[in-house]
């Protein structure tokens, strides 16, 4: 098949969530079907893609420059868009979609994420109409309704809490006006499939979570310079306000209750555009904010234990894939652990409040050999379950209108 990849940033190389999935995707697809992507990217210079990876070209759009605060309190008192269907409209990238649609008939047009999505037109408008897969990789009215729960029970936070709770109303129908119009809805997890069902009745969305190609993680690859013994790692992009809550809940409430045990574990958070909510983190000897890193791998292959403290949002994290397909020993949230069929205690361990996620963090710390079974077990895991070898013949059926 000729397909089409609408993505907000080039996703290789993959460094973050967004691009790891659609990469994921891609790189298994181009195997058998020509690809062809259409994504905006921000700086002057675009990564070449990869030779070996199939029959795959690259076209991008400058990034549209952010949205001035005067325009976006304008947008949020007296608009009814969602801040995300406005971040990336972009004439220029309207045109380069219409030119590569008249230029070429594509079988399916993958729509990676709700911000790609006020392209919809365009694609309605081509002849021949290509069919429309929308990828809802982050479930975004739900993501801000849990913001809006969460910040509600802080009162320093009650300004997010009304932007959270504006953006989760307009979401709802925004992001069910999207499902209504795509030919086929991806959602990443049971959960999130349920939540749009709520929202469209008789929809029926494809689950395909979240993957990795699990070769491209070496347990065995050298950890990163002076990390320790009692290392404990989180990664992900450091301005997203999952992200954010998590590290401060993990450093102000896990934290000190894991010294009191192992007084010289030290917290590694690794991601780029640490949020000016993390800086006072710094003061202590104990939180490493590293930033931008070219590759997270030698951190995670660091860590003792890798730590999924997450209390907001939806879909499934990525992070933890990548961190037991390296067979790393997880201590993770529910909410944090959400669309995977993992068991407590045999591919990682699950704890919600602070004392329970501190105990569990503890007993892998004092217990080397018990964090090599688990972490094993979870490489197993996402190798039989969650490699992209596995999961992308899912999307490829629907392409194929299966």
């Amino acid at each position: 098949m000729n397909l089409l990849f609408l993505t907000s940033q080039v996703p290789y190389p993959p460094r973050q969530g967004g691009a790891l999935r659609a990469w994921g995707m891609i790189s298994a697809l181009a195997r058998r079907h020509r690809m062809t992507i259409l994504s905006f990217h921000d700086t002057a210079e675009v990564p070449p893609l990869p030779p070996d990876f199939g029959d795959i070209s690259l076209d991008v759009v400058p990034e549209p420059p952010p949205r001035p605060l005067s325009r976006r309190l304008r947008d949020l008192l007296l608009g009814r868009q969602p801040d995300m269907a406005l971040r990336l409209e972009s004439p220029l990238f309207r045109w380069r979609l219409a030119d590569q649609l008249a230029a070429q008939p594509f079988d399916a047009v993958h729509i990676e994420g709700i911000e790609m999505a006020p392209f919809l037109d365009v694609l309605e408008r081509a002849h021949p109409r290509p069919r429309m897969v929308f990828d809802d990789f982050n479930c975004e009215f739900l993501l801000q309704k849990r913001a809006f729960l969460t910040d509600l029970r802080h009162p320093r936070r009650w300004h997010g809490a009304l932007y959270s709770l504006v953006q989760w109303r307009r979401l709802r129908r925004y992001e069910a006006g999207i499902c209504r119009r795509a030919d086929h809805v991806i959602a990443v997890s049971e959960a999130d499939a349920a939540a749009l069902r709520s929202l469209v009745p008789g929809l029926r969305p494809t689950v395909v979570p979240n993957g990795v190609d699990v070769s491209a993680y070496d347990p065995g690859i050298p950890p990163a310079p002076g990390m320790g013994e009692n290392a404990l790692v989180f990664t992900g992009k450091m301005d997203f306000r999952p992200n954010v809550d998590a590290v401060l809940w993990l450093a102000g409430e896990v934290l000190p209750r894991i010294r009191e045990h192992v007084p010289d574990v030290r917290l590694w958070v690794v991601g780029q555009r640490p949020h000016p909510r993390l800086a006072a983190l710094r003061k202590d000897p104990a939180v490493t904010l590293t930033g931008y890193v070219e590759d997270t791998r030698p951190y995670i292959a660091g860590a003792a234990v890798y730590v999924a403290p997450l209390r907001i949002g939806g879909g499934t994290r990525l992070k933890l894939l990548e961190a037991m397909a390296m067979e790393r020993a997880v201590v993770a949230t529910r909410l944090g652990a959400e669309g995977y069929e993992v068991r407590d205690g045999q591919e990682l361990l699950l704890a919600d409040d602070a004392e329970t996620f501190a105990a569990a963090v503890v007993s892998l710390l004092r217990d080397p050999a018990r964090r090599a079974v688990i972490g094993r077990a979870a490489r197993r895991f996402v190798e039989n379950h969650y490699d992209w070898s596995v999961l992308a013949p899912r999307v490829e059926a629907l392409y194929g209108g299966l």
